[in-house]
């Protein structure tokens, strides 16, 4: 037996999750399909208890603090992480590269774990990601290998959802040249992003498989042009290997076994 409040509760912060970040009590009513008057009452709820904020010029509402915790909390909890940490901090200190991990949510990913290496002197282009970041999937390494582990029907299913805008110089803005990619990432094992999403910035990323074979998440290198002005199939030589080896080393600790 479910609980009905509960249940439009959670479609609310869902629909901002998804479809936010401010959205007004007609929108979120339109969305979670209820009257206005309904809506601003568990919406009055969720603000009280801090899940939801508004803004005082706008009236409009936005996550708030409460949910912020939870989701930090939720990643702190993540077996995955626990086993990634210490595996993408020795390939970040191999490599002198930022190495990170994320998972799909919808049609973005979230950064679940990010190391950077201890001898690393800085980079021209960080765009500001920490655990929690979110990103498009269709324009990053990680969310390229996260889509093109889905299955065809879950994956036009997100593309629908997608406006692919351009980010970066060399951002895949046709559907069909996506699908094409995501279909050589998904037989090769690896994706490459050169400036997809950033001018400046070229990333490997590597699926990370549980016990069953899924693939549950990815890890990436964030590799810059300041430092590594040279060709992809050069960037690909030198830190795919690390990558892959990091990958396998991740998902066997989470119980995958080849069978090659």
């Amino acid at each position: 037996m479910t609980s009905q409040s509960l249940e439009r509760g959670l479609r609310i912060l869902t629909e901002l999750a998804e479809n936010g970040p401010v959205l007004g009590i007609a929108d979120l009513a339109r969305a979670v399909g209820l009257n206005r008057s309904t809506t601003h009452r568990y919406v009055a709820t969720l603000a009280g208890l801090g899940f939801l904020q508004q803004d005082p010029d706008t009236r409009k509402y936005s996550l708030g603090p409460r949910v912020v915790d939870l989701g930090f909390a939720a990643i702190s909890s993540m077996e995955i992480t626990g086993v990634a940490a210490a595996h993408l901090q020795t390939l970040s200190d191999e490599t002198g590269c930022a190495a990170s991990m994320a998972v799909l949510d919808g049609t973005d990913i979230v950064y679940v774990e990010r190391r950077r290496s201890r001898r690393q002197t800085g980079v021209a282009v960080d765009l500001n990601l920490h655990v929690g970041s979110r990103l498009p999937a269709y324009c990053t390494s990680m969310g390229k290998v996260l889509l093109a582990h889905r299955d065809p029907a879950a994956l036009r299913t997100l593309l629908d959802r997608v406006e692919l805008t351009r980010r970066g110089p060399r951002t895949i803005t046709v559907r069909d040249q996506l699908v094409t990619a995501l279909a050589q990432v998904r037989q090769a094992g690896l994706a490459v992003n050169d400036e997809e999403l950033a001018p400046g910035l070229r990333s490997l990323a590597a699926p990370i498989r549980d016990r069953s074979g899924q693939v549950v998440a990815a890890i990436n290198l964030a590799v810059h042009l300041t430092t590594w002005a040279t060709s992809v199939e050069s960037i690909v030589s030198r830190f795919s290997p690390p990558l892959i080896r990091t990958a396998a080393e991740i998902s066997h600790q989470l119980g995958f076994r080849s069978s090659m």
